[in-house]
């Protein structure tokens, strides 16, 4: 397991554009669907890493949690050929058991975890309502074996912060996961 850093990129830079199916309809999903968003999530996860496991219950709540006030939507980039579990039908098998209520798209090509500088699974984008990053880093400070509670605390607390039309609290620490697979 190979600890990986999120690459913590420059606050305010747009969201990057994408177009992507989403694992359980099969529709394509894109940034224009989020434009009328008071904000915009954009998790990269994957269903093998164990970092995304400790946490993936939370990320189901935050989704129940946000609905009505946020656009959500996670990706997973990670090379499905040497991590099948990480293929698109593994994924929507997912969504499905966590019930998760946002698009879980698949990223093939990887070009859209590039474009947004991904680097680990989890890893997590926030973005106001234009579209500009106010928030990259940690859902919250518990690991797997660490015996901190799984709250969200750090995401949550950002995510109120955009809502309320108040600055992100300081600091944005990076997010710790399994490196993203790439081909």
């Amino acid at each position: 397991m190979a600890l990986t850093p999120s690459n913590m990129i420059p606050l305010g830079t747009p969201a990057p554009d994408f177009k992507l199916p989403e694992v359980v309809s099969g529709k394509a999903v894109s940034l224009a669907d989020f434009k009328s968003q008071k904000a915009l999530l954009v998790m990269f996860i994957c269903r093998h890493c164990p970092y995304v496991k400790h946490v993936q219950k939370e990320l189901a709540r935050l989704g129940k949690d946000y609905a009505q006030k946020i656009g959500i939507l996670a990706i997973s980039s990670n090379d499905a050929d040497n991590y099948p579990e990480d293929a698109p039908e593994s994924l929507k098998a997912m969504a499905l058991e966590l019930g998760f209520n946002f698009p879980y798209c698949y990223d093939e090509s990887q070009k859209v975890a590039k474009s947004y500088s991904a680097a680990c699974t989890p890893d997590f984008f926030l973005f106001d309502g234009r579209q500009k990053l106010v928030y990259r880093g940690q859902l919250d400070d518990s690991r797997p074996g660490n015996n901190k509670p799984v709250t969200g605390h750090d995401l949550r607390q950002a995510i109120e912060a955009v809502l309320a039309g108040k600055p992100i609290p300081e600091p944005q620490r990076p997010s710790i996961g399994c490196n993203i697979k790439w081909k």
